[in-house]
């Protein structure tokens, strides 16, 4: 591979490749928020979480704790804030978190949140099993939900090299604002507000 004329190989050629990698996927998270939450969750980049389909079979006595963080995407109108600060959980074994949102002006908001543990090795590890950061949410004119995340940690972060230093977990949520087109925001408003939205009404206000 020639770069500026010159001739790269081996090592060098490995660290401009991935210098270049990590240049696209910066760009892409500003182009498009979905897709670079895909790529984070096909591929573990940036501390994103994994998800799984069930509890973990194994709950052992070691015990982690969970920090949450709760941030906005810039002009997105609503308040946003983790119920809880932290919990101690034993790996392995299924919680339940609770983030409050809070939409303070006139008209529904429609918000998407991504998502991210740190320190980053621990993405590989933290099993989501259901989400409100799976569908957009909509939030009526002064309605306020409180959405609820049940997650595990996989057992077999004690025998990963890495892993098993990290005693201390962090799982945050940036809010983004979704915009709406005046169709979809009649089909919004027609939504009772009676909490976060399940799939079906997120995908219900997508498509019309």
């Amino acid at each position: 591979m020639k770069i500026f004329g010159k001739t790269l190989a081996g090592p060098q050629l490995t660290l401009v490749q991935t210098g270049l990698v990590v240049v696209l996927m910066v760009s892409l998270s500003f182009a498009s928020v979905p897709f670079y939450n895909w790529f984070c969750k096909v591929t573990g980049f940036a501390g994103t979480t994994a998800v799984a389909e069930a509890d973990s079979d194994v709950i052992l006595d070691q015990t982690i704790e969970v920090r949450f963080d709760a941030s906005l995407d810039a002009g997105m109108p609503w308040s946003f804030r983790p119920v809880q600060r932290k919990m101690t959980l034993r790996i392995g074994e299924t919680a339940i978190a609770f983030f409050e949102a809070h939409n303070p002006t006139q008209h529904v908001v429609v918000g998407q949140a991504s998502y991210n543990v740190t320190p980053d090795q621990a993405g590989a590890f933290f099993e989501k099993i259901e989400c409100f950061c799976f569908t957009q949410q909509i939030l009526q004119p002064g309605q306020t939900v409180q959405m609820p995340v049940s997650f595990y940690v996989d057992p077999a972060i004690v025998t990963d090299g890495e892993g098993q230093y990290i005693h201390q977990i962090t799982l945050g949520y940036t809010f983004y604002e979704v915009p709406l087109t005046q169709a979809e925001q009649e089909a919004a408003l027609a939504i009772p507000a009676q909490g976060p939205l399940t799939r079906a009404q997120s995908a219900a206000i997508e498509t019309n």
